[in-house]
């Protein structure tokens, strides 16, 4: 048992647009180093939501517990009160928790389009004053895409360019990596070899892994923990225990 490196109770995030309303609840969440989640659910349950959530992005209305504990000298360190931090208007902190600490792939990649293969996987290294290029050559080696690195984004596959995205959130090795439907832009036999990749370099890593994903026999086959978002009574809910966490204080 260990503590969570994510611990979210209670934590509500709704929305309006026009006559439009969207509640999302999350009743519990937890994430401990080595967790490996795929969020599955219809169309807009709430899914992408959740992730902004966790990756800091998207403030929760309100919420009885939304803490971090991230990795510090090999230990984790003491809670940092996300909700707190939102309450007080800390986003230059919030930014800072989630470049050092979190890695997000987007489901088209979101490469830089004028910089090198090389240049977009060491980008967020550099940004953190991190020794470059550190193991981002290894993982540019696991993920099969070393030989690009000359290359700019439109010169290679739309495959290849979601191996880059995969090799550049992880290159800072994150505690927490968090993908949205990495794989929906590609056909299934590319889709499964690269949700497998993802899966192997992010355990390896021993990070968090949370995927949103359309695809639940996917998640399966990857051994993914299948966390289904719910709908009904005019709201979206989602729980997570991690088999990991110990109990909450």
């Amino acid at each position: 048992m260990t503590a969570p490196l994510v611990d979210l109770q209670d934590c509500v995030h709704e929305r309006a647009a026009g006559s439009d309303r969207f509640r999302l609840a999350v009743e519990r969440f937890t994430l401990c180093p080595g967790d490996q989640i795929a969020l599955v659910g219809p169309s807009g349950c709430g899914k992408s939501t959740t992730l902004d959530l966790l990756s800091l992005i998207v403030a929760p209305t309100r919420a009885g517990r939304f803490t971090l504990r991230m990795p510090q000298a090999g230990m984790l360190a003491e809670p940092v009160d996300v909700m707190a931090l939102w309450r007080r208007g800390a986003r230059d902190r919030l930014t800072a928790l989630r470049a050092a600490h979190m890695g997000y792939v987007l489901q088209t990649g979101g490469l830089v389009p004028f910089l090198s293969v090389r240049e977009n996987v060491l980008l967020t290294r550099r940004a953190l004053g991190l020794p470059c290029p550190g193991p981002a050559v290894t993982l540019m080696e696991t993920l099969g895409v070393a030989e690009l690195g000359r290359r700019l984004p439109r010169q290679i596959s739309i495959g290849q360019r979601q191996r880059v995205a995969i090799a550049r959130a992880l290159a800072h090795q994150p505690a927490v990596i968090l993908a949205d439907e990495p794989t929906a832009s590609l056909d299934p036999s590319l889709a499964e070899g690269t949700m497998k990749l993802l899966s192997a370099v992010a355990r390896f890593q021993k990070a968090a892994l949370v995927v949103v994903t359309h695809d639940h026999r996917l998640a399966e086959r990857t051994g993914l923990t299948v966390v289904e978002c719910r709908t009904g009574a005019g709201a979206s809910v989602v729980r997570h225990d991690s088999a990991k966490a110990e109990a909450a204080a």
